[in-house]
């Protein structure tokens, strides 16, 4: 075998590596389908999403490209909410932004409120970002845990957030980084040094929307899927 064979059988392992290493976006595996996952993005289309507060789909700022859903730079196209409402679940998404990015998951939305909801904190915290400001958060209301791992939000970051009853679970990189009792007084007497204290029921369980915020800065999706709790 001839070097340039050699190197080009090398370079194909690898390459054949890379790509076992990580499967296609937006796919799920048959034991999670057992388990009751179900994708929100398909990752060819934004069906089932809309623009929150118009209920029509984005024609600007939200494209789908290779399987990513993506939020362009500086092109305002509104929040997304899923169509659906939701009681008792674990939504899980992928994510990455550019440096200085900035957005968010909320979860709880109901119209009725607007686009107010619990936000799971995506922050690049090389803004200064902190405690109730910074990843993995719920926004101004909660921070996570002191002994969050390492991690940049330049690359895939994985997380999750569970709603089972009245328990609320944050997730980031396989790593519980907060919990919290909905209607408890420790939240509700966080949530009145937040600026949602004016914001009828907030801190308590209710059904709602998941939104994914449009703050103006780009942001990546993929793997954006959910399991009912029943």
């Amino acid at each position: 075998m001839s070097r340039l064979t050699r190197t080009l059988a090398v370079l194909l392992l690898g390459a054949s590596a890379l790509s076992a290493a990580e499967p296609p976006p937006d796919q799920l595996t048959d034991a999670e389908k057992a388990a009751g996952w179900r994708l929100l993005f398909d990752g060819r289309s934004l069906a089932g999403w809309q623009v929150a507060g118009k209920n029509t789909p984005p024609t600007q700022g939200w494209v789908v490209e290779d399987g990513i859903l993506k939020k362009q730079q500086g092109v305002r196209g509104g929040d997304l909410l899923s169509v659906e409402a939701f009681d008792d679940f674990e939504f899980a998404w992928t994510w990455r932004l550019p440096g200085n990015g900035n957005n968010g998951v909320k979860f709880f939305v109901v119209p009725e409120r607007g686009i107010v909801g619990h936000e799971y904190q995506m922050y690049d915290e090389k803004r200064g970002g902190e405690g109730k400001g910074s990843t993995g958060s719920f926004y101004d209301v909660l921070p996570p845990n002191p002994g969050r791992l390492p991690f940049t939000t330049a690359e895939w970051n994985h997380s999750r957030v569970l709603v089972q009853g009245n328990h609320v679970e944050h997730w980031l990189n396989g790593q519980k980084i907060l919990e919290y009792e909905l209607g408890s007084p420790e939240v509700l007497a966080a949530v009145q040094n937040s600026k949602f204290r004016n914001t009828r029921d907030f801190g308590k369980k209710v059904k709602g929307h998941i939104l994914l915020t449009d703050h103006g800065d780009a942001a990546w999706f993929k793997d954006v899927k959910i399991r009912e709790i029943r």
